[in-house]
C-alpha cells in the first residue's frame, strides 16, 4: 500500500466512527472534509487518529504519562520504524494553502503525491496514488475554492481527496502538534546536512499541554510542548566522530532565540514565524543511538519551569 492508500484506510475508519470520535463528515467539492474540532468538539482519540493519518499509519501513537515530573500530566509518545517516510515524507508541513483570507499548514502523505518541496529530492517517499489523505491546521472549515487550490497542486492520476481539519485551539488539533517530536529531530537533521537515511528507527515524547482558547496561545503552548519538553531517541547507523559533532546543534538550545516561551518569542518578532531563528524548532532532548558501534550520543535539556509557565500550571 502507498502511503496515501494507509492514510486513506484510517480516514475511513474515523468516518465509521465519527460519532465516537466526535467529528463530522461533510462532502466539499466532491472531497471528504473531517472535521475534527472546528464545529465538533472532537476528542483525544480524534487527535491520536489524526497524528496516525499524518505519519500514514507508519507508527504508533499513544497518551503516556508525562516524564517530567514536575509537569505531570499526559504526554504523546511516537513510535516507529519507518521515521522517513512516516515523518518527513508523511508528517511534516511542508504544504501551504492560501487562498483568499484561508491559511493553513498542510501535512500527510498527499505531500508524496504533490513531491513540488526540495526535501523530496533528498529522502524516499515520492510516489503515485489515485487517493490522496491531507491534515489541515486551520480554524476555517475549507471551501469549495480551497479544494480546488489543493487538487490544483495534485496530479491528475488523483480521484479521490480526504482532508481532516482542526485548529490549534481543539483538543485532537493540540494533539497531533504534540505528536511531532519525532518529526522535528528528523527535519533538524536533514537541516544540518546529515544523511537521514541513515536513522533507522525513531521514538519521541512530549508533553500535552491544556488547549488554549485563543491561538497564540495555543501555538505558544504546542511549540513549548516540543522545545522544551520533548525527548527523542533515534537509532542510527553513522561514524560517531559525525555524531559527536553534529550532536550539539539538534536540540533546540542550540538555538540563539531559545529560553523564552514560544509566545514571547513570537511577539518579539511581530508574529512573523520567518523572522524566528528556523534552528529552534527542534526537540529539547535528543539522543543518538549508534547501531554501528552501540554508543550513545545525548544532547539538550529540559525546562520544566518553563513548561509550568506556558501550560498555566502556576
Amino acid at each position: 500500500m502507498t502511503l496515501n492508500e494507509r492514510a486513506y484506510s484510517l480516514a475511513d475508519e474515523m468516518e465509521r466512527r465519527a460519532a465516537a470520535l466526535r467529528v463530522a463528515v461533510s462532502k466539499v467539492a466532491g472531497a471528504r472534509v473531517i472535521d475534527c474540532g472546528g464545529a465538533v468538539p472532537g476528542s483525544l482519540a480524534a487527535g491520536l487518529a489524526m497524528a496516525r493519518v499524518c505519519l500514514a499509519d507508519l507508527a504508533e501513537v499513544d497518551l503516556v504519562p508525562c516524564p517530567i515530573p514536575e509537569v505531570g500530566g499526559p504526554a504523546i509518545q511516537v513510535t516507529t520504524d519507518d521515521p522517513i517516510r512516516a515523518c518527513l515524507a508523511s508528517q511534516y508541513a511542508g504544504m501551504s494553502v492560501t487562498v483568499g483570507s484561508f491559511v493553513a499548514m498542510g501535512s500527510g502523505p498527499l505531500r508524496a503525491i504533490a513531491a513540488r518541496e526540495e526535501l523530496f529530492q533528498h529522502i524516499p517517499g515520492q510516489e503515485e496514488s489515485t487517493v490522496a489523505v491531507g491534515v489541515l491546521e486551520t480554524h476555517k472549515h475549507p471551501t469549495e475554492e480551497v479544494i480546488a487550490a489543493i487538487v490544483g497542486k495534485l496530479p491528475p492520476v488523483v480521484e479521490h481527496l480526504t482532508l481532516l481539519v482542526a485548529p490549534t485551539t481543539s483538543l485532537a488539533g493540540t494533539t497531533q502538534i504534540v505528536a511531532r517530536s519525532v518529526e522535528t529531530a528528523l527535519h533538524k537533521l536533514h537541516e544540518l546536512k546529515f544523511d537521514v537515511t541513515q536513522v533507522l528507527s525513531g521514538y519521541g515524547v512530549a508533553p500535552l499541554p491544556p488547549v488554549a482558547t485563543d491561538v497564540v496561545t495555543a501555538i505558544g503552548r504546542t511549540n513549548d510542548a516540543i522545545l522544551y519538553g520533548s525527548q527523542v531517541t533515534l537509532w542510527v547507523r553513522a561514524d560517531d566522530e559525525r555524531l559527536e559533532q553534529l550532536g550539539p546543534q539538534v536540540p533546540a538550545c542550540a538555538s540563539r532565540d531559545y529560553g523564552a516561551p514560544f509566545a514571547a518569542i513570537f511577539a518579539r518578532y511581530h508574529g512573523d514565524f520567518y523572522k524566528i531563528d528556523p534552528l529552534l524548532f527542534s526537540p529539547a532532548v535528543i539522543e543518538l543511538r549508534n547501531l554501528k558501534t552501540g554508543r550513545c550520543h545525548r544532547f539538550g535539556r529540559t525546562e520544566p519551569q518553563l513548561l509550568r509557565q506556558s501550560f498555566g500550571l502556576g
